[in-house]
């Protein structure tokens, strides 16, 4: 793509509202990989004055002297969109003063209509002041129109940014040799190529009824239960890919896992019970150990029998399991919360969802303020830009403008710090400047193509009394509840439409990122890709 170099005016930063200056769109020759921005700022002398009773309504930081200090530099994508959010700002501040001329000089009709607040006035002077009071009206109102066109055209025109960074982020179509490649090109060679050169075509297509499963995607330990919920003498059964399995604890204390499913005649195991680390099959009362083989045939003699069982660890609170073929990984994600946090509550719940959809909504946050309007985004404004900030390499980062830090850990997890004043408020512009934190884990297991096991762990630095006070457990089940509810309505609508045909991701923009990396990521996964993408 050819270096694109704009001017600050064709952003309608507060330049002069001469008409000398003009929109100025520069197109150099002979540069390739990257567009510019090249910041040049005015001035602006018109000042409003504030002596209206509505003037508290309007008392607005002027953002003049806070502008980017980019003059005279070219600037990156980051940079530009910078630019172009003040540019923003500064248009809200100005159609703000304008609107407060027009009250201004309407409190000012009022007093030369008003014979009780001023003294007599003759017929004349009355009309020559409304006269003069009419033509600043009207100028007022014309440059009410002005600015809304200012702010229509910078709007567009961040809009416009926004695709031009949403180009670099997502691979699309190319019009080289790219479009064809051969079956051995990596998604590391191929799709994080296209991620910086793209034209802006759709790239993402999730639409129709969800394929079977990847083998690839099984070889992943995969968080399954909360230890707390594991005793000795109970089970926790599971479906997972499909698959039904029940886990619950040997002679030796340490879990297993094993298929939901005795091999006498089929009788689901986890209706049975577990006698001294042996599941019980409550039809005729063959006992299994954790690794699957048979112990026990009453009334029969004992066969040599074994069901399907597979890797299972603890580790920090959690029970994991490898459901893949390959040998499974030496060392384990560590999910505890940070340093400084206590977790208050530990939740399972089955969720009629495919596991991607799931993960899609929970790495979105820029849906919050029109989703979650009755719980924790219940009063957040709308700002006029969200985006997340991550290196070029990664699937963790923070969101701008909202206080909070988010990380996809593969395969199925969603890690996210959000800084708090008091419940449902955001608090400073960065979770370093918040005084308090909630911390979440979201664990969303693929129970089969239409039911996901999530796993929600929330944890506070902060009133650690809240964790001795009865019934909280359920205080908390009821409010995760209830946000959980208003994303479901949406996420199934989504899933029906998707079934039919409909592409989920058919049009994405700036502040998808993390979710598009995360199916990027999905898509190497299933296609067995040796190096996967965003992984360092």
């Amino acid at each position: 793509m050819n270096a694109a170099v704009f001017s600050a005016s064709a952003l309608s930063l507060p330049i002069s509202f001469s008409k000398t200056r003009s929109s100025k769109l520069i197109r150099k020759k002979g540069v390739k990989g990257e567009f510019r921005v090249f910041a040049v700022f005015g001035d602006e002398n018109v000042l409003v004055e504030k002596k209206s009773q509505w003037g508290h309504l309007f008392d607005v930081e002027d953002p003049r002297s806070k502008a980017p200090p980019y003059k005279g530099k070219f600037l990156d994508v980051n940079q530009a969109l910078e630019v172009a959010r003040f540019d923003i700002q500064y248009l809200d501040w100005r159609a703000r003063q304008d609107l407060l001329t027009i009250m201004i000089l309407h409190d000012k009709v009022v007093d030369v209509l008003n014979p009780l607040a001023r003294e007599y006035k003759s017929i004349g002077t009355v009309k020559k002041e409304l006269a003069g009071l009419q033509e600043e009206l009207s100028k007022a109102h014309q440059q009410v129109h002005i600015s809304e066109a200012r702010v229509s055209t910078a709007l567009d025109k961040l809009a416009h940014m926004e695709e031009l960074v949403n180009d670099r982020l997502l691979p699309g179509r190319v019009t080289t040799e790219l479009d064809k490649p051969s079956s051995s090109t990596s998604v590391s060679s191929l799709e994080l190529d296209r991620e910086k050169t793209n034209t802006g075509a759709k790239s993402l297509n999730v639409s129709g009824p969800v394929p079977p499963y990847s083998p690839h995607l099984k070889n992943f330990w995969y968080p399954v239960a909360f230890t707390a919920d594991l005793k000795h003498d109970t089970m926790v059964p599971i479906d997972c890919f499909e698959q039904p399995w029940v886990i619950f604890r040997g002679e030796d204390g340490k879990p297993g896992c094993v298929r939901n499913t005795c091999a006498h005649r089929a009788c689901p195991l986890d209706l049975g019970t577990v006698n001294e680390g042996r599941i019980q099959c409550p039809y005729h009362g063959w006992e299994y150990s954790t690794d699957g083989e048979c112990k026990k045939m009453p009334s029969t003699k004992l066969l040599k029998v074994k069901i399907k069982s597979l890797p299972c660890l603890e580790q920090e609170g959690m029970i994991w399991i490898w459901p893949g073929d390959d040998p499974p990984s030496s060392t384990l994600p560590s999910l505890q919360p940070p340093s400084g946090f206590v977790i208050h509550a530990e939740l399972v719940m089955d969720l009629p969802v495919e596991h991607g959809l799931l993960l899609d909504n929970l790495l979105d946050l820029a849906h919050a303020p029109f989703t979650h309007t009755s719980t924790f985004a219940k009063g957040w404004s709308v700002p006029s830009l969200v985006k997340f900030l991550t290196p070029s390499s990664g699937l963790q980062g923070y969101w701008d403008p909202y206080p909070i830090d988010m990380e996809f850990k593969p395969p199925c997890i969603v890690l996210s710090t959000i800084g708090i004043s008091k419940p449902g408020k955001l608090e400073g512009k960065s979770t370093k400047q918040c005084a308090t934190h909630l911390h979440q884990l979201h664990v969303c297991l693929p129970s089969s193509r239409n039911k996901t096991r999530l796993l929600y762990r929330m944890s506070l630095d902060f009133a650690p009394i809240l964790k001795n006070l009865p019934f909280m457990e359920h205080l908390w089940r009821h409010f995760a509840e209830q946000v959980l509810n208003e994303d479901l309505r949406l996420v199934l609508g989504q899933q029906e439409r998707m079934l039919n045909g409909a592409n989920i991701w058919n049009l994405p923009v700036a502040y998808d990122k993390l979710g598009v990396r995360y199916r990027l990521w999905r898509n190497a996964v299933d296609r067995g890709d040796d190096k996967l993408p965003f992984s360092s």
